[in-house]
């Protein structure tokens, strides 16, 4: 019961990080990526420390003693990664953005056993590559030779820099273990904020946006901010950077449905590829008698409620 909860946290996380993904496109036409970043986040933190004060009931002074760390993670995954991939959706579509994001499982996993020595058995490494596969196909249509053929550009260019910082952001997320997650993400956050604002100020951000604009603003700050975060920390600390990195690959499945739903054709190559990538997860989470690590106190009055 206690993996089908992360499961669940980890398929969520990335459906609405799909999302960011589609209105990002929309949002990014009218603000730039760091009034993005900037926006979104003042958000989420109103929402995010009660909460944390509400589910976990943190010793606050105990969370901000690891403040350093909780910087670095803002820089990379609050900042760092939100602006990259703003900054590239200016240049590339939305899925030519998650072809290039496919990649950031396999580097999750190489950096994980590189650096926390996990170890992937040879099923979920089959698992991986299957998944990999499946996306390639959902994204070229079944033309997987176009794969090598693709021109790519600044905003692709921007992705490969993009999840290089989420890989760093993941792998010492694991640092965090048995620390409330939501309260951590909420100081996080605000340490970026505070980091951000003189830059923010010097921006030139000008009120009001369309109604589209900020539709998209709300939902990104909602759930991309708030749930995916939420529920990414949660999993991985309880999983595993490497194996909670093969989910991503369901972001680009996420995206290609989102974005047959706007009315763009889907082939039956990307169905049969989507399929590829459930079935690659699923392999991938295939673990001899092992069991997850207990969830924390923390986690389960969240998963609770």
């Amino acid at each position: 019961m206690r993996k089908g909860y992360v499961i669940s946290f980890l398929v969520l996380a990335n459906l609405f990080w799909a999302g960011n993904y589609i209105f990002g496109k929309y949002v990014v036409a009218e603000l730039s990526p760091l009034q993005m970043t900037f926006i979104r986040w003042l958000i989420a933190v109103a929402i995010l420390f009660p909460l944390a004060h509400w589910i976990e009931k943190p010793n606050w002074r105990a969370v901000w003693k690891h403040w350093k760390m909780l910087f670095l993670l803002a820089l990379l995954g609050i900042l760092g990664y939100n602006m990259l991939l703003y900054e590239a959706l200016r240049f590339t579509t939305s899925v030519n953005a998650a072809l290039v994001n496919s990649i950031n499982p396999a580097l999750i996993a190489v950096f994980a056993i590189w650096l926390l020595k996990e170890k992937l058995s040879l099923m979920n490494g089959f698992g991986l590559l299957i998944s990999l596969v499946g996306v390639l196909l959902v994204l070229t249509r079944g033309q997987l030779l176009q794969v090598f053929q693709n021109d790519y550009n600044r905003g692709d260019l921007l992705m490969i820099a993009a999840i290089s910082v989420w890989t760093a952001y993941t792998l010492l997320n694991k640092r965090l273990g048995g620390l409330p997650t939501i309260a951590c993400t909420a100081v996080s956050a605000l340490l970026g904020l505070i980091a951000a604002f003189p830059f923010f100020l010097a921006s030139g951000f000008s009120y009001p946006l369309s109604p589209m604009a900020g539709a998209g603003i709300l939902y990104i700050a909602l759930f991309p901010s708030v749930c995916s975060f939420v529920f990414w920390n949660i999993a991985t600390q309880h999983v595993g950077a490497s194996r909670a990195g093969i989910f991503l690959n369901l972001l680009t499945v996420f995206t290609a449905v989102l974005s047959l739903l706007l009315g763009n054709p889907m082939t039956a190559a990307q169905i049969a590829g989507g399929l590829l990538v459930i079935v690659g997860v699923i392999l991938t989470n295939t673990k001899k008698r092992h069991h997850l690590p207990a969830i924390s106190e923390s986690a389960k009055r969240f998963v609770s409620k």
